[in-house]
Order: C-alpha cells, then sequence, then structure tokens
C-alpha cells in the first residue's frame, strides 16, 4: 500500500511537491547512484533507501499511481525486486525508455567470491640506524628488516645529520611507512649534522658567569675553548674548520653551552646562593 503522506515521495527524491518531470528525473538518477544496492555493498541501508526513492519516482511519474495516493486512495503494487536489482545501468536504461547493450564478457558468467577480508592498517614503524661520522658523510648502504621479516637495502644520502628520520614509504605491514632514525655520533657525545658537529657543553653557573678556558672534543682530538663571562645557557660558540670537509667544502664546529645547577647543594654553597638572590634584589 503506498503511504498516505503526500509529502513523502517528494522528500525522498529530495524536490519540492509539484516539481515537474525533468526535476524528478534528475533527482531520481543522482539518488539511484548513490544509494543502488551494487554500488553499496557495505551499506546495510542501501537496499531500503534503493526501493524507497524508486517507489517515490514510480508514483509522482505516473498521472494515476499520483492521484491514487495524494488522495490516499490504496494502491497495489507487486515488489519489482523481489528476484534482485538488476545492473545499474540496465535499470536507468529500462526505466528511461533506452536499449541496453551490455559489453560481452570476456569469462563465463560465475557468481563473484566473496570480497576479500579488510587489511588492518598497523601503525608506522621505527628502527634506529647507527652511522659513522664518515658513512654519514658519504652515504652508506644500510640493511633494515622489516617487522614482517623482510630485509631491504637501502642508501642513506651523503651528509646526513645525526637525527634525520628516513621513510619508507608503504613497506611496514599494513600498508604503514617505515621509518630510519639515523644516529650519527662519537664517543665523545660529538653529533654529526652534514658538515657540522655539534657538541653540548655543561658547565657549572658561575662558570658562565664569570668565564672559563673549558676543554671540549673534536674529531682530530681535545681543544681549549675559551668561554667569555656573562655566557647564558643555550649559547652558541663556534669552533672553525673543525667539522668535516666534502668536496672543497667544510663545516664548523658548534658547540652549545648549558649551565647547570647541582641537584644538591652543601650548606656553604646554599649561602653563596642566597647571598647571590640578596645581591640581585638590591
Amino acid at each position: 500500500m503506498v503511504a498516505p503522506n503526500p509529502q513523502d515521495h517528494w522528500a525522498a527524491l529530495g524536490v519540492e511537491p509539484g516539481a515537474n518531470q525533468q526535476a524528478l528525473k534528475q533527482a531520481f538518477r543522482r539518488l539511484a547512484r548513490r544509494w543502488h544496492p551494487d554500488l553499496n555493498a557495505n551499506d546495510p541501508i542501501a537496499e531500503e533507501r534503493f526501493k524507497r526513492i524508486n517507489e517515490a519516482y514510480a508514483v509522482l511519474t505516473d498521472p494515476r499511481r499520483r492521484q491514487a495516493w495524494e488522495t490516499s486512495e490504496p494502491s497495489e503494487e507487486e515488489d519489482r525486486f523481489a528476484a534482485g536489482f538488476p545492473e545499474f545501468d540496465e535499470y536507468l536504461a529500462a526505466l528511461f525508455g533506452k536499449k541496453y547493450a551490455p559489453e560481452p564478457a570476456a569469462w563465463p558468467a560465475t557468481t563473484p567470491p566473496p570480497p576479500p577480508a579488510p587489511v588492518q592498517v598497523q601503525g608506522d614503524f621505527e628502527s634506529i640506524v647507527k652511522l659513522s661520522p664518515n658513512q654519514a658523510l658519504e652515504g652508506s648502504t644500510v640493511q633494515v628488516s622489516l617487522p614482517d621479516g623482510l630485509t631491504l637495502e637501502v642508501q642513506t644520502p651523503p651528509e646526513a645529520g645525526d637525527g634525520w628520520r628516513l621513510r619508507l614509504e608503504g613497506v611496514a605491514p599494513g600498508g604503514g611507512d617505515h621509518f630510519l632514525l639515523l644516529q650519527v655520533r662519537t664517543a665523545d657525545d660529538l653529533r654529526i649534522d652534514g658538515l657540522r658537529v655539534l657538541y653540548r657543553l655543561d658547565l657549572p653557573a658561575p662558570q658562565g658567569a664569570l668565564g672559563v678556558q673549558a676543554v671540549v672534543p673534536t674529531l682530530e682530538g681535545p681543544v681549549r675553548l675559551r668561554v667569555p663571562p656573562g655566557t647564558s645557557s643555550g649559547q652558541l660558540l663556534r669552533l672553525r674548520g673543525r667539522g668535516l670537509e666534502r668536496h672543497g667544502r667544510s663545516g664548523d664546529q658548534i658547540v652549545e653551552v648549558r649551565l647547570v645547577v647541582p641537584e644538591i647543594c652543601s650548606d656553604a654553597e646554599v649561602a653563596l646562593y642566597r647571598r647571590l638572590a640578596e645581591l640581585l634584589e638590591e
């Protein structure tokens, strides 16, 4: 039985009451493609939505059925989809009075196999790759073992730096990415960044305030570095020409000063810090 509410079919097609045939046809074509069951295999409500818009179009484009529906008179209509749904293009061709010529099948028609289970997308993975300064400078071939047991050979770029992340796109299980975290450091805590060498120098706070001659490691051995008075934590000092060389270019060594406060102070140190705080307030 057709629904008695005269607004239902208009609303089902998303058109204003009294819309003309062209508007009905355009609305139906758009919604039929959106809700056809063959095009919405994973949508459990697509079949009902498709039947609903098909019924609405059939009633509104048939003057006799439309009059019966608008006057709330009952009308019996067989379920035209009881035997299943036709192909979408075939269905539209039959509905709008056009000939439909399906393309010849390359293989005998058979029942399609069930769709494969969806691949579970996993998170990205990361491996640490340790390189010597020379390996990072010229580039090096490294072997990377993936979680699924596959081993890849990866060429690192020349002049790579400590902390660089190289992305291997789509090689992780589930289509994720695998990242290589490069570590380019020496036993003396020198960090390589292209042609530059980075070093962090920890100093007591008084030495930063008063200045000091500090001994710092370099790739060629320890040297003395003058830390000027009034050096703040985070200040950068440069050792020219103490970096790496490649193709006629040379880098510097950058020393970052970090002023460190002791976690535990003696009574004498506490007294000195208090006196310093008093002087700063005056």
